[in-house]
């Protein structure tokens, strides 16, 4: 068991995918920190913006007290947040589509002469057509948060 997990993201619009990389951080540590994106850097890359820190903060502590262990949500301005900073992290987890990013953060953890992260990587849940769920799906209304067909 890790003493302690983080997760980073932007936890838009909740779905299935977000509740199990969750599920799984809590499940293999003592606590997790989560990193929650900040507007600007939310809606830095994306077509369409995103629900405001606050409203995506509440609904994400909404999810998180049900794992009934401890938990910090911090917000995060760049891509590594506090993963190259806090030297007891001891674990990442990810998606598949983040993984790229789980070992850029490890090659600065090096760099600056901390431990490697371990990571683990989630795949990607798929919706009933067998496509990732995503927030974008879920706004375009083609799924719902479950990954159900909705058209």
């Amino acid at each position: 068991m890790f003493e302690k997990v983080v997760i980073g993201g932007t936890f838009d619009i909740l779905h299935r995918g977000h509740k199990r990389i969750l599920e799984v951080g809590f499940q293999i540590s003592k606590g997790v920190i989560i990193g929650l994106t900040s507007d600007e850097f939310a809606n830095r890359f994306r077509a369409t913006e995103t629900s405001p820190y606050k409203e995506r903060r509440k609904n994400l502590e909404k999810l998180v007290q049900e794992f009934d262990k401890p938990y910090e949500i911090i917000k995060i301005d760049d891509s590594y947040g506090i993963a190259t900073i806090d030297p007891d992290i001891d674990c990442i987890v990810v998606s598949e589509e983040t993984l790229l990013r789980a070992q850029e953060i490890n090659a600065v953890r090096f760099k600056k002469g901390m431990e490697k992260l371990s990571i683990v990587v989630i795949p990607l849940v798929l919706a009933g057509d067998g496509k990732p769920i995503s927030g974008g799906r879920i706004s375009g209304r083609e799924i719902d948060t479950d990954g159900r067909p909705l058209k």
